[in-house]
């Protein structure tokens, strides 16, 4: 199995970072692995553990801090990267996306609301259940996407659907749908869309 923590001490701290892309399934299983070394670490010592890394979901902290505290009695704090913001985001721009102009909007969207613009969409807030944003070219959530994104509209298979979470029941890019099941973001959360050569929108 891969390492997708690692533990250091800084600041009067014992620092478990946790690997971007790791599964909450694998940091649960290494955190287990990885317990002795970590028990090791303390004699009568209360030093606080600070887990960081990659986001995770709250319910996601509760299970690895019961993991923790479940073999030690100490602090576990997080500071994981915020939902709301670039972070969520940055892998997603790893992928050549072709320059078009560009249209921002400030603020969330609520239920009922819609956007449509023929360049590239920019969200700088949530897009909500219940709220459609249309783009000629790509949409990108600076928050999370829960309402339905259309990418490509006039037929770009090129363009994305990037957020720092993706949890849409659906989303399309260019005259392809995904449909996308609760579990799929329950588990992990989905920063990025994009279609691949079988011309099935990904999401990662």
């Amino acid at each position: 199995m891969k390492n997708v923590i690692s533990i250091q001490i800084k600041r009067g701290k014992v620092i478990l970072n946790i690997e971007e892309e790791a599964t909450h399934q694998e940091v649960l299983e290494e955190l287990e692995i990885k317990m002795p070394e970590l028990k090791s670490l303390y004699q009568d010592d209360q030093t606080p553990i600070l887990v960081t890394g990659k986001a995770i979901k709250v319910k996601e902290k509760e299970q690895i801090k019961a993991a923790i505290q479940g073999i030690l009695d100490v602090e576990v704090e997080f500071d994981s990267p915020k939902m709301l913001g670039l972070h969520g985001i940055k892998k997603a721009f790893s992928r050549d996306i072709a320059t078009s102009e560009t249209q921002f909007h400030k603020g969330s969207l609520r239920s009922g609301q819609k956007i449509e613009f023929e360049g590239s969409l920019v969200i700088l807030g949530d897009v909500n259940a219940g709220a459609e944003i249309l783009a000629g070219e790509n949409i990108v959530v600076l928050g999370i996407l829960r309402g339905m994104a259309h990418a490509g509209a006039k037929g770009n298979k090129e363009a994305i659907i990037a957020a720092a979470s993706i949890e849409s029941p659906q989303i399309r890019i260019a005259n392809i749908v995904k449909e996308i099941e609760k579990s799929e973001f329950e588990e992990q959360i989905k920063i990025c869309a994009y279609v691949d050569e079988n011309d099935e929108v990904i999401l990662e």
